[in-house]
């Protein structure tokens, strides 16, 4: 069996036109070899892969081969050091005494440290004379992924090289290059989806290409590429807008089931979904084209898709993916947030069923017996789509119009027999005023439908409302009315012809009995079976003089009826 080389180590760059996406660093270092104008400490800082170590063994090369002798290894005059496992005080102490010896062949010996901020305290402060005033034949090379974690003396002595995370477009490119080597025929959108997985790291990107190779041998597709890394492909967020933007619901949750049971988790679907409508937003818009990272064919489907969705829908459906993406770490029930997420973004379009809200106070077939003709209200074109039958389209009335407006929509042959003051000044909805007239309007709705001939009237005696008074009052002591039980029996009801006269010596008695009016007319109307019953409430200061209401009050009250009183008072010594 042959050995393998793995494509990170097989392609190695050699040289720095080699490098992918670092063109800014290599051709800094380029120049500064060309000029002698190299810094004797460098720091390469950047992310996992991005090629800091093999900058840094390109350029311990090419500084010793001054430009003729490319072929010749010099590795006997580079030395690397790998901080992790060597980060002790002895272990820079013994490099800083090779430091002193000059190369035997060559200008230059290179020191490269790698993962350089694993060392310990005491190894930094060892090493910071040396790296100030390094010898002349000596150049340090320091790579790190965390420079945070070195201390300022040492940035401050090193020439600082940040490199950069590898893009998409870049790695996608040498991905392409490296399949023409090995001959393998890959799809466009296959090899983006490894690049968009490596996540800026080339060394990454090659080690997820190898192994998708070798799960797909020479023909390497987008399927293959998904199947194997398990990453959610762009059809899965295509066919679940397609579904949202129909609002199908059911179908939706039954996607996202699908797409749990292949392994995936909700996070990862709903992360997803808002990234799509973003590209989705992206698309819309020919000068932001250029920030959709996918393939070819795919950003031809982005465009597609994006004139079915609009701006809003998009807009809101990224807040409430984010949203949801945000929450999702917190939630204890994370499966039912994520369906919640999916059944608000199906709705966001949905107008759903529009009930038809014409009620109606009175039937129109009432005023056709009474020979009252309607008038016909058209119906605004905005509200064609509510089917409205013939007979009710003869008069339609609206709920929540006070129902003066209601009569006056209705042209009637005889003068109706109450007439309804409306209200033109504004009153506070805490007042007593407004309270009155919420009573007020209540005793009017009742009377504009039971004015009418065909109501019963019956006749009945005050003897006869004496006993259905008694009975509401002796209904309200049950319920626990005892206050407005205890008003109404200060006086006795006289009756003229349908009209209760009542009188009180407060305006506060008053008020209380018209607030309650409503049920109280109900109540004896339908008891003696007459509906022309009315109530009229009088208010007599000087009866407030014959009720007790202090002790004092009751006791001289006690005494006008019992002299003797005050001599029991006296004799015993009592107090009120």
């Amino acid at each position: 069996m042959e050995h393998f080389v793995v494509s990170a180590r097989k392609y190695r760059p050699q040289t720095f036109k080699d490098v992918v996406g670092q063109q800014a660093i290599t051709n800094t270092l380029l120049n500064a070899i060309e000029n002698n104008h190299l810094a004797q400490a460098l720091l390469f800082t950047g992310p996992r892969g991005v090629g800091k170590t093999t900058c840094a063994r390109i350029l311990a090369k090419m500084i010793n081969s001054d430009g003729t002798e490319t072929d010749e290894d010099f590795a006997f005059n580079i030395f690397e050091l790998d901080a992790a496992s060597n980060n002790s005080v002895d272990d820079i102490r013994n490099l800083t005494d090779q430091v002193r010896i000059p190369p035997q062949v060559g200008k230059y010996k290179v020191y490269i440290i790698d993962e350089v901020h694993m060392l310990s305290q005491a190894a930094f402060n060892a090493f910071l004379k040396t790296l100030e005033e390094p010898p002349k034949h000596c150049i340090f090379i320091l790579a790190t992924t965390e420079k945070h974690k070195i201390i300022p003396t040492i940035l401050s002595r090193c020439q600082i090289f940040d490199f950069k995370r590898i893009t998409v477009k870049d790695a996608k490119a040498y991905l392409q290059y490296i399949a023409e080597e090995q001959g393998v025929s890959a799809e466009d959108d296959a090899l983006h989806i490894i690049a968009q997985k490596a996540d800026g790291a080339m060394r990454d990107a090659l080690s997820i290409f190898d192994r998708v190779v070798s799960f797909s041998g020479k023909n390497l597709t987008r399927q293959a590429v998904t199947e194997n890394l398990n990453v959610l492909d762009y059809e899965t967020y295509f066919e679940s807008t397609d579904l949202i933007l129909q609002n199908k619901i059911p179908e939706l949750l039954l996607l996202f089931n699908n797409t749990l049971s292949k392994g995936f988790d909700g996070h990862h679907y709903i992360a997803g979904l808002a990234s799509h409508f973003r590209d989705l937003l992206v698309s819309k818009t020919e000068n932001t084209i250029a920030l959709l990272e996918v393939g070819d064919q795919t950003k031809q489907k982005y465009l597609e898709q994006s004139r079915k969705a609009t701006r809003d829908f998009l807009i809101q459906g990224i807040h409430l993916a984010n949203d949801c993406d945000l929450k999702y770490k917190s939630s204890k029930n994370q499966r039912l947030l994520v369906e919640l997420c999916l059944m608000q973004l199906a709705s966001i379009t949905f107008d759903g069923e529009k009930k038809n809200s014409r009620h109606y106070i009175i039937p129109p077939s009432y005023f056709k017996n009474k020979g009252i003709t309607p008038v016909v209200v058209s119906v605004p074109k905005k509200q064609e789509s509510n089917e409205v039958s013939d007979e009710t389209e003869q008069a339609i009335v609206n709920p929540i119009e006070p129902v003066a407006k209601t009569v006056e929509a209705f042209q009637v042959k005889e003068p109706p027999k109450i007439i309804l003051k409306q209200e033109t000044k504004r009153k506070s909805g805490l007042s007593l005023s407004s309270l009155k007239t919420k009573k007020e309007h209540q005793i009017r709705q009742m009377n504009v439908v039971i004015d009418e001939e065909d109501l019963p009237k019956d006749d009945f005696t005050e003897r006869e409302l004496l006993k259905v008074w008694n009975t509401y009052i002796e209904n309200l002591q049950k319920s626990g009315k005892r206050n407005l039980a205890s008003i109404l029996s200060i006086d006795k009801p006289k009756l003229k012809e349908t009209t209760i006269h009542l009188e009180f010596p407060t305006e506060t008695n008053k008020l209380e009995i018209e607030r309650n009016q409503y049920d109280l007319l109900g109540f004896i109307r339908k008891s003696l079976n007459n509906f022309d019953i009315d109530l009229a409430i009088t208010v007599n200061e000087v009866m407030e003089k014959q009720y007790a209401y202090t002790p004092i009050e009751k006791f001289e009250k006690l005494k006008e009826k019992n002299p003797n009183i005050e001599l029991l008072k006296k004799a015993f010594n009592l107090d009120v």
